[in-house]
């Protein structure tokens, strides 16, 4: 999402379904700039997050990534921020064996989270 571009999480959702022909959200959980987690498909169902790994990984998407410009950019919030790390460590307790990595990492066709999560959350 664009700066100065809000996307909430209903309105993710409903671009999803109506869009992509989704039967929910593909994410399991949606940070908005404000730093609400919202929780989309829950961590039990396969998400549609990232092609060839929806089946093993649980997907967390941001509001944001783009610049006002429209290019990819690390556009998080203090807020956002820190409840990723909330959740990111929550999740760590739940699946302590889990890496965690961009869906850049998985797909370098998609710049996003248009910041290295592996380097940043590398210590959880």
């Amino acid at each position: 999402t664009p700066q100065g571009v809000g996307l909430s999480f209903e309105d993710c959702r409903r671009d999803h379904i109506r869009h992509r022909g989704f039967s929910d959200i593909g994410y399991h959980f949606y940070v908005t700039r404000d730093g609400e987690i919202h929780r989309g498909r829950p961590p039990e169902k396969i998400g549609a997050h990232c092609l060839n790994h929806n089946r093993h990984s649980i997907g967390i998407c941001y509001e944001g990534g783009l610049d006002a410009g429209s290019q990819p950019s690390d556009t998080r919030t203090l807020e956002q921020k820190a409840s990723l790390l909330a959740l990111l460590r929550e999740l760590k307790r739940i699946f302590p064996h889990a890496l965690i990595v961009g869906h850049h990492d998985l797909n370098s066709m998609k710049p996003c989270p248009c910041f290295n999560a592996e380097r940043e959350y590398r210590g959880l």
